[in-house]
């Protein structure tokens, strides 16, 4: 039972900044490493609980009309196939080379989100379709590429490219994140599932919990967009430059 009392309540807090944001997965890993999982179980079992909470924020995100199908469907088969590449990267590079790039890159980032303040709700003009939907594929393949190699934050980083590069205003490029997030999270969760590393009790009771930060999450980026956002993706990066610095 502790092990429900730990993860839970830092599930539903990882499932709302998620929503929000991306790095969600900065607050439900280590809480599911604190409960005392051991850590293929816990990458499993996260999986499944998050999944169930992304399926939610991109249906709302859908139903209020900010997902648009072909250039999220799209974008998410180039994150899918940067993923694969990633993940080979990853077996001829050490991981110390991209968490020192990280050290360089991330207070970068966050100086361009504190100086940003429009951030996607700007009112300069959008991008032609065509455009926007090479910029975001783009994006989608780097982004893929990182999370296959490394991942913390990469919701995070696909937002600020889509709202930066695409120039899509920040309910558009959240709903595209939540798709491509819900794509690569069933491609994951479907192996561990194979692989037998889910503890589904857990990661079922988790995953409530994570729906309902899902849920009030996206209720919050739907009303306030821009106010909330923004904060929150500040949060995340600093949050990952600590976890980045303490290895």
């Amino acid at each position: 039972m502790y092990q429900y009392l730990i993860v839970c309540p830092l599930v539903f807090l990882a499932g709302f900044v998620d929503s929000i944001a991306g790095g969600g997965g900065l607050i439900s890993l280590p809480a599911f490493m604190a409960a005392g999982i051991p850590p293929h179980f816990a990458l499993g079992t996260n999986k499944l609980s998050s999944t169930l909470g992304t399926i939610i924020s991109t249906a709302r995100y859908a139903k209020n009309g900010f997902i648009q199908i072909k250039l999220s469907v799209l974008s998410a088969l180039c994150a899918i196939v940067g993923s694969v590449i990633g993940a080979h990267l990853s077996l001829l590079a050490s991981e110390q080379v991209l968490k020192a790039m990280m050290v360089v890159i991330l207070p970068i980032v966050a100086f361009y989100v504190f100086k940003n303040k429009n951030f996607g709700d700007s009112k300069e003009e959008s991008l032609p379709e065509r455009k926007t939907l090479f910029i975001s594929m783009g994006a989608a393949l780097v982004v893929g590429c990182y999370d296959g190699f490394y991942g913390p934050g990469t919701g995070t980083f696909l937002l600020l490219l889509l709202t930066g590069l695409a120039k899509m205003n920040v309910r558009n490029a959240s709903g595209t994140t939540k798709v491509i997030n819900l794509s690569s999270n069933i491609a994951a969760l479907v192996t561990f599932l194979i692989n037998g590393k889910v503890m589904i009790p857990l990661g079922l009771a988790a995953g409530v919990f994570c729906i309902a930060g899902h849920y009030i999450g996206s209720g919050l980026v739907l009303k306030n967009g821009l106010k909330i956002v923004r904060p929150v993706v500040f949060v995340v990066l600093l949050c990952l430059f600590v976890k980045i610095i303490k290895g």
